[in-house]
């Protein structure tokens, strides 16, 4: 038989819990800021590490800096591009010399002008595709447009902003394009400029529509880089405004699937852009004839006799309505 002074009392084990409970919220405290501490690191990720160009022009102080009009005496088709540009505004950049002018991306000069090396400045066309669009980034991050461009499908795939713009002898002056709108986008995407060809399409090749006016090209929180309306809906309501509601009566799939449930974007062989070249067919894709042709009190025209086919003969206003729910006039 055990031993009564080898078993702890009730007082001692009550005493040992509030122990334990004590500890635990000692501890609660820095283990939670800790935890919060490793979150935001976590999120911040790794900051950029400055390439072997840029150590090389180290910032000691204004006296490396030799201004623009002194880049203009070796570099003067380059510098009459830049002038002509938008960038032109940077000469008098308020923050200081490290963002003014030529300097202002290629760094401080004064020794790459006395001793013409090459290597004393930081020569953009040499960089990585990140190194160039962190150098960018550096004046446009804050812009709306560009705010989202490191979460984009091109800097992913490692397209520089390079890759599309041309800073001194670009071919658009809007943007600094290196090629006006499709061709430029057609360079990586090929395969979109045959969809254009078909028969019903958006006019882009005509020059009505552009591919920025539907895409982001810099980023955005929507797939295939798709730009929203300011209520969140599709790029489609933009141009297509009685079309995107609101309804009382909603078609669910435009809401669910949006517009891409049943047209084709870029164009199509069928009219309307349509996926299927009949509208029943289409339709039946959600619509079996198991929901409707063996319904009681189901009229007998909704066989799909050719006469019947269309079904937008009578369901007008298919992509919602005040009025019906089954989408009549």
């Amino acid at each position: 038989m055990s031993d009564p002074r080898s078993l702890p009392s009730q007082s001692n084990s009550g005493a040992g819990r509030a122990r334990l409970r004590a500890g635990i919220r000692r501890l609660t405290c820095p283990a939670l800021f800790l935890l919060i501490l490793a979150c935001v690191c976590y999120a911040q990720g790794p900051q950029p590490q400055p390439s072997p160009q840029q150590a090389k022009a180290p910032v000691k102080d204004a006296a490396d800096y030799v201004g623009s009009a002194k880049c203009q005496e070796c570099h003067g088709e380059l510098f009459k591009g830049f002038e002509e540009t938008a960038h032109w505004k940077t000469m008098r950049d308020k923050r200081g010399h490290a963002f003014q002018g030529c300097e202002g991306c290629h760094g401080p000069g004064r020794e790459h002008a006395e001793k013409y090396v090459p290597g004393r400045v930081i020569a953009i066309r040499m960089l990585s595709p990140r190194e160039v669009v962190d150098r960018c980034l550096n004046c446009h991050q804050l812009t709306e447009e560009h705010g989202n461009f490191r979460r984009s499908a091109h800097n992913t795939g490692n397209v520089s902003c390079l890759d599309c713009h041309s800073q001194h002898l670009a071919k658009q002056k809007q943007y600094l394009l290196r090629a006006s709108q499709p061709q430029l986008c057609y360079g990586c995407h090929a395969e979109t400029k045959s969809e254009f060809a078909r028969p019903f399409r958006h006019r882009v090749q005509e020059g009505l529509l552009k591919c920025t006016d539907c895409h982001n090209q810099h980023g955005g929180f929507f797939g295939k880089l798709l730009r929203s309306r300011e209520t969140q809906e599709s790029a489609c309501g933009k141009c297509h405004i009685e079309k995107a509601g609101a309804f009382v009566f909603e078609h669910l799939p435009v809401k669910a699937e949006g517009c891409e449930s049943c047209h084709v974007p870029h164009g199509s062989a069928n009219p309307r852009m349509l996926k299927r070249s009949q509208v029943n067919l289409l339709c039946l894709e959600c619509h079996t004839f198991s929901t409707f042709s063996a319904a009681r009190g189901t009229p007998g025209f909704h066989n799909q006799a050719r006469e019947f086919q269309a079904c937008t003969m009578c369901h007008v206003a298919v992509h919602g309505s005040n009025s019906s729910r089954f989408f009549f006039k």
